[in-house]
């Protein structure tokens, strides 16, 4: 009798699905964060110093209040530049930022993260736990979990 079909022993992980790569897996959690009552040319200088193109907003109990980026201060610039104002060095943070920010939760997978990042043209993420800022989540992050993965179409 002749053996048709063999498949080998079979893997205890065979048929298992691999474990999820969270956001908390790869977000960065040491943040450059900005109070509400920061001057915008502080923003600039520390935007600029660091490289990023912006930043999370919080209180003093760490909980997010918005977000900054070098849209918004841009759009200052312009607005005080049309109607022929000097840029007011001292105006600030809360005068200028997003107040309606989009978080996204530390145990999401990091492709649907990555989906939420097409859908919704983001460059960045907040991630907020109990109302505090633990987290932010980039699309930079997101390449660099993407690389770790190996799979059938993935060449690594």
């Amino acid at each position: 009798m002749a053996i048709k079909s063999f498949q080998g022993k079979r893997d205890a992980s065979q048929g298992k699905e691999d474990a999820q790569i969270l956001v908390s897996d790869y977000m960065t959690k040491k943040l450059i964060t900005f109070k509400a009552e920061d001057s915008l040319h502080h923003v600039i200088n520390q935007l600029i110093t660091n490289k990023i193109s912006g930043a999370p907003v919080v209180n003093d109990k760490n909980e997010l209040i918005g977000i900054i980026s070098e849209t918004d201060c841009i759009k200052h610039i312009s607005e005080s530049k049309y109607y022929n104002m000097p840029t007011d060095i001292n105006n600030t943070v809360g005068n200028n930022m997003v107040t309606a920010v989009d978080t996204i939760d530390k145990d999401m997978n990091i492709f649907d993260a990555a989906f939420k990042f097409i859908t919704t043209h983001r460059r960045r993420f907040p991630v907020v736990e109990n109302g505090k800022l633990i987290g932010q989540l980039s699309q930079k992050d997101v390449l660099k979990a993407a690389i770790t993965v190996k799979g059938n179409t993935w060449n690594g």
